[in-house]
């Protein structure tokens, strides 16, 4: 910003912004003076709208996250309250039934001792009676004097001692008073108690978005962790498909998916099929004992071409569904009659004003007729107006013959494809006589080589270009040279058979390699070059 300052007099300011705007400043009123025209100032203007409505989106968005996290904490804080309480509960419980179990132990021992002495004090006082009774009888004895009665008393009290208890009984307690093996000392179990601490949760990883890698519907996603944990088990990889950019939104209209159980830092998931504009991921750590915090969420684009068979307008000879169509010689049956001569040939369209990568309707063709007579044909509907754009085509089994290419939408019902100037295609035939053929302006170019299983379609607008490749080895079939002046969309003929449809596919890397090889040595030498009208 630059400042101008008129003469003091005049008490103006003049502030200069830039090359497009000028302030002035008339005391404390200011005026807005453009220096560039009014177009540019509208263009300006727009810019700033798409910025803020950008931004709107963006903190809206934001506070729907913080209501979510809000909402949440609300009903995780108490329910951590409730899970850690019931898990003292529990450990009270623990130490209830471990006393009473103790102190169960200690009566037990208690009274086998008390049972065990006093049966060994009752025995002792029984052997006490007979042996003071014993002791008093011999004392007796030592006052007869008759030789033949103090003879049997002693021999008398001989025998008595013999079998007096208080010689046959064990001298020792059987048990001791000592209780101290049933002593307890929870000196460590205090400590560990004191030590009780939260789970140790692993903390958030951080993806790299630097690594991760989209190609040939492949996804590669790899993180770190923020510092090294070696107690770290594996981890969980959320993924959910979304055609908003920027971050997740909370009310998205997908839910995340789970990858669990993965014991690296990184993941590959192939052989997706990418049917939204991008992708949202989101990864979090686990250890033995608990799950941590996710990762910031990232968004990686996954755009493709995606698109179906317009059944609106298709032969009524074609069974069409969304991915595949078959020839049903029933179809229709009775409902048109058979029209000889073409109509409609060579009709030419309007270009489109604002080119965009795709355009999708419901009936490409805006209600027209459907393609009738010998047109088995069928539309996709989905017009492409520039970029590159690949899908696939398979012929079902024992399919008698199809063609697979481009067309403009003003194609005629009774038009063949590769027979006018505005169809591009190659053409198989298994019936009677076996051809293989690149047809354009009714123009036909025999190809060398086998059939393939499946057909892979290239179709770069912004080149010129339309080419045909086996799509499990990448090898050329065909290329097209043409400036297509309308959109296109893609085209199939089915006879006697059927096809399936591959969609939401990136252009294959092995595709683009040699396209750009091709390029760089002049295109593809083919007959069929055009330039389309």
């Amino acid at each position: 910003m630059y400042v101008h300052y008129a003469p003091p007099s005049s008490g103006v300011i003049v502030f200069l912004f830039g090359e497009n705007f000028a302030c002035l400043c008339i005391g404390f009123d200011y005026i807005c003076v453009s220096v560039l025209g009014m177009d540019s100032q509208k263009e300006a203007l727009q810019r700033i709208i798409t910025t803020l409505a950008n931004k709107n989106e963006e903190l809206h968005n934001f506070m729907e996250t913080l209501s979510h996290t809000l909402a949440g904490v609300q009903v995780n804080s108490p329910q951590a309250v409730s899970d850690l309480e019931e898990e003292f509960d529990m450990l009270f419980t623990v130490l209830v039934e471990m006393k009473e179990s103790m102190i169960n132990t200690i009566k037990q021992e208690g009274a086998k001792k008390t049972q065990e002495l006093q049966h060994q004090l009752t025995q002792s006082g029984s052997a006490l009676e007979s042996a003071v009774e014993l002791l008093e009888f011999a004392n007796n004895a030592l006052d007869i004097k008759d030789e033949d009665e103090f003879t049997k008393a002693a021999k008398q009290i001989k025998d008595r001692v013999t079998m007096a208890p208080a010689f046959r009984l064990t001298m020792k307690p059987k048990a001791t008073d000592n209780m101290n093996h049933l002593m307890a000392d929870f000196n460590q179990e205090r400590q560990l108690l004191q030590n009780l601490k939260f789970l140790p949760v692993p903390r958030a990883p951080e993806i790299e978005v630097g690594d991760c890698l989209v190609l040939d519907n492949t996804v590669s996603i790899a993180w770190k962790m923020p510092v090294e944990d070696s107690k770290i088990d594996h981890y969980i990889l959320e993924y959910r498909k979304t055609d908003h950019e920027g971050l997740p939104r909370i009310k998205d209209e997908r839910c995340w998916e789970v990858v669990d159980n993965i014991k690296t830092t990184e993941y590959s998931m192939s052989g997706l099929k990418f049917d939204s504009k991008f992708m949202n991921f989101r990864v979090r750590a686990c250890n033995k004992a608990a799950a941590g915090e996710y990762s910031d969420p990232v968004t990686l684009e996954t755009r493709a071409f995606n698109f179906g068979f317009d059944s609106s307008s298709s032969h009524l000879n074609l069974k069409v569904e969304d991915r595949s169509v078959e020839w049903d010689p029933q179809g229709g049956k009775g409902l048109e009659s058979k029209v000889k001569g073409k109509e409609n040939k060579g009709r030419s369209g309007t270009p489109s004003p604002k080119r965009t990568s795709t355009t999708r309707s419901p009936a490409i063709r805006g209600g027209r007729d459907r393609f009738t007579g010998e047109s088995y044909t069928v539309l996709g509907d989905t017009s492409m107006d520039c970029g590159q754009h690949y899908w696939e085509v398979k012929a079902l089994k024992d399919c008698k013959s199809y063609s697979v290419g481009v067309s403009y939408r003003n194609l005629g019902k009774f038009d063949q494809l590769g027979k006018t100037n505005t169809t591009w295609c190659i053409h198989i035939n298994n019936w009677l006589q076996v051809s293989f053929a690149a047809k354009h302006n009714n123009k036909a170019k025999n190809l060398d080589g086998t059939v393939p299983d499946r057909i892979g379609v290239f179709c770069d607008l912004d080149s010129g270009q339309l080419s045909f490749y086996n799509a499990e080895t990448k090898q050329l079939i065909h290329t097209f040279k043409a400036k297509f002046s309308q959109p296109v969309v893609p085209a199939f003929m089915v006879w006697c058979g059927g096809l399936s449809l591959s969609t939401g596919m990136q252009v294959p890397s092995a595709v683009k390699s040699f396209q750009k090889t091709e390029n760089g040595l002049g295109g593809s030498n083919s007959s069929l070059n055009s330039m389309a009208q």
